[in-house]
């Protein structure tokens, strides 16, 4: 069993920060407690989905997981080829650094492992014939 954690991309981690962090400030100034708890509690939760994010290759199965939300096996055998991307569909991924997985006849999900290279190299060790799409 193999865990390949997801990456942490600048360009969603600063929007989100800069956004609670400005909304947070305002409700402080204004003393507005349920506001500032709010913003915590969305916070937090965004911390835990950025932390519960991970692909991990046991066997002939990879398993998807994002906190509570995606909890998705795929048999590695199905997957016909991996592309890079910067895809912004919603995904189980937290950068905008992607690799599209598409597996039997027309499925697909966007993963963005922090190692691309170790994620590919395992994915090929279980299906040689999967087609490898990286950019220059």
């Amino acid at each position: 069993m193999i865990r390949f954690y997801s990456k942490p991309g600048p360009e969603l981690v600063i929007p989100l920060a800069l956004i609670n962090g400005g909304m947070l400030i305002s409700f402080a100034y204004d003393r507005n407690w349920s506001g500032i708890a709010v913003i915590i509690a969305v916070s937090a939760f965004i911390v835990h989905m950025f932390l519960t994010t991970w692909y991990q290759l046991e066997g002939s199965v990879l398993r998807v997981k994002c906190s509570f939300f995606i909890n998705q096996t795929i048999d590695i055998g199905s997957i016909r080829s991996v592309t890079q991307t910067r895809n912004p569909l919603g995904a189980p991924a937290t950068s905008l650094d992607r690799l599209e997985i598409r597996y039997n006849r027309f499925d697909f999900v966007l993963v963005s492992p922090k190692d691309k290279a170790g994620f590919i190299r395992e994915l090929l060790k279980v299906n040689p014939a999967i087609e490898i799409k990286l950019k220059g």
